[in-house]
């Protein structure tokens, strides 16, 4: 039974570990990062299993508090290469594996 107990608390250590927000690149001003990091938090956790609708959330989010033309991609082990615009963009890992990418571009 020991062995069953230990088993839970490395668990639970390991989702502890990986359910912070890591950023991985961002130019955001730091008000708008911390907003932004937290929104994804909150959307990533609400739609644990459909990413789809967390980068609605986050998106339509964005889109009403900074201005029009923001684009969410969340997902895990994708590449990508965007332009946008200075001080807008966000790179961020979360629950481990699952990245999210928050751009605006005009």
């Amino acid at each position: 039974m020991a062995g069953t107990g230990e088993g839970k608390k490395e668990e639970a250590d390991y989702k502890r570990m990986n359910s912070f927000p890591l950023i991985r690149h961002t130019d955001m001003p730091e008000e708008m990062r911390v907003e932004t990091m937290e929104l994804c938090v909150t959307a990533c956790e609400k739609f644990a299993t459909n990413n789809e609708s967390a980068a609605k959330m986050i998106k339509e989010s964005m889109d009403k508090k900074f201005g029009s033309s923001w684009h969410v991609v969340i997902g895990e082990g994708f590449g990508f290469e965007v332009t946008h615009e200075v001080k807008n963009l966000l790179y961020m890992f979360f629950g481990g594996s699952l990245a999210v990418c928050v751009w605006k571009c005009s």
